[in-house]
Formats: C-alpha cells, structure tokens, sequence
C-alpha cells in the first residue's frame, strides 16, 4: 500500500524526526502518486479534488491530514460520495491550542502583561486571580472540550455557549452551564473563543456582544480572527474597558501600525496556539496509526464524516 508524504521535506522532518514512515513526494505532479493509496497531508498540501484525483492519484482512498482544517485541503464532495476516506488529526491538534488557551486564561486573572516590570510588586493594577472567576467558553469544539476539562482543575464558574451541545453534557461532562451568548457575555469575566470559523460565526462576538462584557473583563482568542469584529474589540480595549489575548487576529496578521499592536492591555501571540516544535511528533504518530488502523479494517479515531466539514475549523 504505497503511501506518500504530501507535505515538504521540512515538515515531514518535524513530523518524523527519528525515521519517515513512507517517501515524501515531489510535489503534486509526482510519478507516485499513480499508485499511491494513502496521503499523509499538512499545512501547505495543495488542495485535492475530483481533477487531481482523476489525473494525478486514481488509486488513492486514504487521506490523514496532519494540519489545520481539513476544508482547504479535501474537496467535501469527494467524502460525500465516499470517493475518498478521510481522516483528521484535529483532535491531537486540539490539545496545545487549549492548552494555551488555559495558560492565557490564567496569565488573565493574574493581569500578567499589565503588570509587566518585575521590579514594581505594588503595582496600582487591579489584580483578581482566578479563583472563583467566570468563564465563559464560547464553543464546544474538540479544543473548547478540552479547555473545559482542564479547568475542571481550578475553582472557576464555567459557562458554554454551542448549538450542538445538550445542557446535561454540558453540566455532567464539563461542569459548565449552557446559556446563551447574551448571557455568556454579560455573566463572564474572561470569555475565551473555541467556534469554527463559518459563515454565521463572522464576528459572532460583535459590538453588541463585547458590550454585554463587565468592564475590566478579558477576551481570549485561539480560535480563528473573524470571530471577532476586530474593530469592535480594539475600541474597547483602547477605551480600556476591556483586555485581550490573542493568538488570531483580523486581518492576520495586523497591519503595521495598528492600534491593538500599542496596547498595553492587549497581549498579541503569532498563531502559536497550535502544535509546534515537538509537539508535531504527535500528528506524525497519529498519522501512522491511524493508517494501521485503516489497514487493519478497523474504525479510524480521527474519521471525517459528509457532514462535518460544514461545521468543523
């Protein structure tokens, strides 16, 4: 079963540090795609589509992708006619995100870019720390799950925001409350963003929405930079109403000279967020495993399903 590595020489390394599991391709006009079964995909892969399959890939039924969203990547007509198997690293990729996510929420609470000069203890800023803080998760999202778990560890208030959640999952699952984004955003003290970026969630925290946030409160987001009308969040945090954190911006990145870049109150991240450095060694290893299970006719951990990319990052 002739597998390649669709991705350049570089990631494959990071991916694979200690020994590739197949040949790393050429690019799409490799030989070998003709009778390649199985694509290990990553951030940079081109799109596949009906075209290339019918002249670059016949042969192919496997694809696991090692990277971002898995819609830039595979044509979702070629999954709603069971043409190809797809399989998706999201969930590995979901834990550093939140745990950054987890990381900013607690540099929040602490004030931590606001009270930046080690040699200043006394510092005039208000400090409230995180315990019986307030958060509200908009998302129930693999990375929003996995931030819920994780602050399961702490002595906070959770709220959830989602359409796709029960509220007995939310409360059994995830010790959180489902409300309503209205009252998220008006009961929270850090709102941090796990949504898809989708159509209907284009500045889903808008003007409306970030004024219903108590002043003094924090906006976290890892997700994706639409989510939040950008020009919105920085006339609050200018105004110094609110704070922010974050690892996505609209546009990413922010223009040169942009008014969040000055802000002391507002932390911005490169889209770090994600899995890097060593961390990559576990979408690699995902990668291979899931492919044994493919082999093996056994059901695949990361299946992407003909209705999921409508709803997925």
């Amino acid at each position: 079963m002739r597998t390649l590595l669709a991705v350049d020489e570089d990631l494959a390394a990071r991916l694979y540090p200690d020994r590739l599991p197949a040949d790393v391709w050429s690019g799409p006009d490799d030989p070998r795609l003709a009778d390649a079964r199985v694509l290990i995909t990553g951030w940079g892969t081109p799109a596949i589509d009906g075209a290339f399959l019918e002249r670059r890939a016949p042969e192919l039924r496997l694809v696991v992708h090692t990277g971002g969203t898995i819609r830039d990547t595979v044509e979702r007509g070629l999954i709603d006619r069971g043409r190809l198997v797809v399989s998706s690293a999201a969930a590995v990729n979901a834990r550093p995100t939140a745990e950054t996510a987890v990381a900013l929420i607690v540099l929040a609470a602490k004030r931590a870019w606001l009270r930046s000069r080690i040699d200043d203890l006394d510092d005039a800023v208000a400090v409230p720390g995180l315990c019986d803080t307030t958060i509200g998760v908009i998302g129930a999202s693999r990375v929003g799950r996995h931030v819920m778990r994780l602050l399961a560890a702490y002595d906070v208030r959770i709220l959830l925001t989602d359409p796709f959640i029960g509220r007995a999952e939310a409360g059994e699952e995830f010790r959180a409350e489902l409300v309503d984004l209205d009252v998220l955003c008006r009961d929270s003290d850090i709102v941090t963003v796990h949504a898809p970026d989708l159509p209907e969630t284009r500045h889903l925290l808008d003007a409306a929405h970030l004024s219903l946030i108590r002043d003094g409160g924090v906006v976290v987001n890892t997700a994706r930079g639409a989510i939040i009308d950008t020009e919105a969040l920085t006339r609050e945090c200018a105004a110094g109403r609110l704070d922010a954190a974050l690892d996505v911006t609209d546009p990413e990145p922010l223009p040169a000279g942009h008014r969040l870049r000055g802000l002391r109150n507002v932390l911005l991240t490169p889209h770090l967020a994600g899995s890097a450095g060593r961390e990559l060694r576990r979408l690699g290893a995902f990668a291979v495993a899931e492919i044994g299970r493919f082999a093996a006719g056994e059901p695949l951990h990361g299946a992407v399903t003909a209705t999921d990319p409508g709803r997925i990052a």
